[in-house]
């Protein structure tokens, strides 16, 4: 299990991120934009380097749903290789089923 102030640190990362998309990709789309002044658009990277630096989606850390952990991550399950071993050996993922040979 991972410690709880690196779980709550990152769904505080994910609501930041969530919050602040919208002005984020405003932002990015005007700073990228060719057409536009050179003024214009470095206005646009000054006001997105005010943002705060937990709101961009790259500062997320993909964790699994049950035990936290940060590592081994599958995205299609959101859990990690160990909590996805433990849930197929109890028989709670349907269609999985121990390997013999």
């Amino acid at each position: 299990m991972a410690k709880t102030s690196s779980i709550e640190r990152n769904k505080k990362r994910e609501q930041l991120a969530k919050k602040f998309a919208a002005r984020r990709a405003k932002l990015r789309a005007t700073a990228l934009d060719e057409s536009l002044p050179l003024e214009e658009r470095f206005e646009a990277r000054l006001k997105l380097a005010q943002l705060p630096r937990n709101s961009s989606a790259t500062r997320i850390r993909n964790r699994c749903e049950v035990s936290g952990r940060p590592r081994a991550f599958y995205r299609k399950l959101r859990i990690s290789r160990i909590a996805l071993r433990d849930l197929a050996s109890k028989g709670q993922i349907p269609g999985m089923v121990k390997s013999s040979w």
